[in-house]
C-alpha cells in the first residue's frame, strides 16, 4: 500500500467516526468539497442517516462522485 493509499484511507476512517459521532464541522473539513466514490458516499449518507443528523446528510448529498481508476491495483 502507498503512502498516499494510507494517507487517504486514514481520512476516511475519521470522517467515519467523524459521521458516526455527529461533528459536523469536522466532516465539513474532511471532505472539504474532494470527490468520493458512490460506495463511500453511499455508506456514510447511511451512517449520517441512522444518526438522523440532517447537516451532515446535505454535507454529504452536496458531495461530488468520483469516477473509479480503472487501473486502481490496492
Amino acid at each position: 500500500m502507498t503512502d498516499q493509499n494510507k494517507h487517504r484511507m486514514a481520512n476516511y476512517m475519521a470522517l467515519k467516526t467523524a459521521v458516526i459521532n455527529g461533528e459536523t464541522t469536522l466532516v465539513k473539513k474532511l471532505l472539504a468539497n474532494r470527490p468520493m466514490l458512490d460506495i463511500e458516499k453511499s455508506y456514510l449518507l447511511d451512517l449520517a442517516q441512522l444518526g438522523n443528523n440532517h447537516a451532515i446528510i446535505q454535507l454529504l448529498e452536496e458531495l461530488p462522485i468520483k469516477e473509479m481508476d480503472q487501473n486502481f491495483k490496492a
